[in-house]
C-alpha cells in the first residue's frame, strides 16, 4: 500500500488555501524566469494517457524536461493496462521505476486507485469528474489580470457541469470567490461538490447564461460534448440553445472581464469568434500557464 507520508495532486483540495497560493507564486515565479532549479534532475515523469491530448501531453512532457527530468509517455495502447492488468498493479510497478505518474483518463476510481495502491506522487492530468491542473492554470491567468487575491473575483461558468464546473467549485471552496454556474436542466455539476462549495462561498446556480454572465469579472466555457460524448452531440448542441457566449453577452460583463476556454474550442457553438479571438479573450495566455502550473506542481510533489 502507498506511504501516506507521499502527497497527490487529485484535486485542487488536497492542497490548502495557502498552498495553493504558494503553488501559483511558483508558477507566476517559473513563467517570469526568476526560478531556475532542476528539482527533477535524474527523475521520471510517467503519463498515462487513456485519452488522447494536446495540451497536456505537451505542457507536462516540455514542464519536465524544463525542471531537469525526464517524461514517459504511455498510451493505454502500449501497456499491459489496455490489455486488462489492473491498475492496482500497474501502480505498484510502476512505483518501483519512476518518481511520479501523471495520467488523463476517464474514470476518476482509476486515479484513486493508482494513489492507493502507488508509492510516488500521482498528479490528476482529467478526469471525467475533475480536471485540477487546468483550474490552477485559470486561476494563474486571472491573477495576471486582477491580482493576486482571487477572494473579490466573480466568475461565471457557462455550460456543461462537467470536470471544469466542479473543478471550478472545488476552486471556489478553497480561495472563497464567488462562483456562478449557468447550466440546462440535466447538466447539474456534482453535487456532493456543489454543496461542499456553497458551505464555504457563493455559490449562485442559474438556467440562464445571462444571469451568470452579467457582472462577472470573469466568463469561463467549454465544448458542450466532450471526449466520449460525441454520440450525444445533436441532443447537447438542442439542449445548450442560448448557451453560446457571444459579444453581447461579453457586454454584459464587468467592465474588465476577461474570457476563458479550456479548448479545444467549437467557434459558432460554445463560443463566437469574435470572442475567442477578441480583446477580453486571454486563451492563449491560459494554455501556456497550463506548463507553468504543472511544473510548479511537479516542483512540489516530486522536487
Amino acid at each position: 500500500m502507498t506511504d501516506r507520508t507521499v502527497r497527490h495532486f487529485l484535486q485542487i483540495p488536497d492542497f490548502s488555501r495557502d498552498e495553493l497560493y504558494q503553488v501559483l507564486d511558483l508558477a507566476s515565479r517559473m513563467k517570469r524566469g526568476d526560478y531556475t532549479d532542476k528539482p527533477l534532475a535524474g527523475k521520471t515523469l510517467a503519463m498515462i494517457f487513456t485519452k488522447s491530448s494536446t495540451r497536456t501531453r505537451v505542457s507536462f512532457e516540455v514542464g519536465t524536461y524544463q525542471l531537469g527530468g525526464h517524461a514517459l509517455f504511455l498510451s493505454s495502447r502500449d501497456i499491459q493496462l489496455g490489455r486488462g492488468e489492473p491498475i492496482k498493479d500497474t501502480a505498484r510497478v510502476l512505483s518501483r521505476y519512476v518518481d511520479g505518474i501523471m495520467i488523463r483518463t476517464f474514470d476518476q476510481q482509476d486515479l484513486v486507485d493508482l494513489a492507493t495502491y502507488g508509492s510516488v506522487p500521482i498528479i490528476n492530468g482529467l478526469t471525467d469528474l475533475l480536471h485540477p491542473c487546468q483550474i490552477m492554470a485559470d486561476l494563474l491567468t486571472v491573477q495576471e489580470s486582477f491580482g493576486t487575491d482571487l477572494t473579490g473575483v466573480k466568475v461565471a461558468w457557462v455550460g456543461d457541469g462537467n470536470n471544469m464546473a466542479n473543478s471550478w467549485l472545488n476552486a471556489a471552496y478553497r480561495f472563497g470567490f464567488e462562483l456562478r454556474l449557468a447550466y440546462p436542466a440535466g447538466y447539474e455539476p456534482d453535487a456532493a461538490i456543489l454543496e461542499r462549495a456553497r458551505g464555504a462561498t457563493s455559490i449562485i446556480t442559474t438556467h440562464d447564461p445571462r444571469e451568470a454572465v452579467e457582472g462577472a469579472d470573469v466568463v469561463n466555457t467549454d465544448v458542450w460534448a466532450s471526449m466520449g460524448q460525441e454520440e450525444e452531440s445533436a441532443k447537447r448542441a438542442a439542449d445548450f440553445q442560448g448557451y453560446c457566449i457571444t459579444e453581447e453577452m461579453m457586454e454584459t460583463a464587468s467592465s474588465r472581464s476577461i474570457f476563458l476556454h479550456c479548448l479545444p474550442a467549437h467557434r459558432g457553438e460554445e463560443v463566437t469568434e469574435g470572442v475567442l479571438e477578441g480583446a477580453r479573450s486571454r486563451v492563449w495566455d491560459e494554455a501556456e500557464n497550463r506548463l507553468h502550473v504543472q511544473k510548479a506542481v511537479m516542483a512540489t510533489l516530486m522536487g
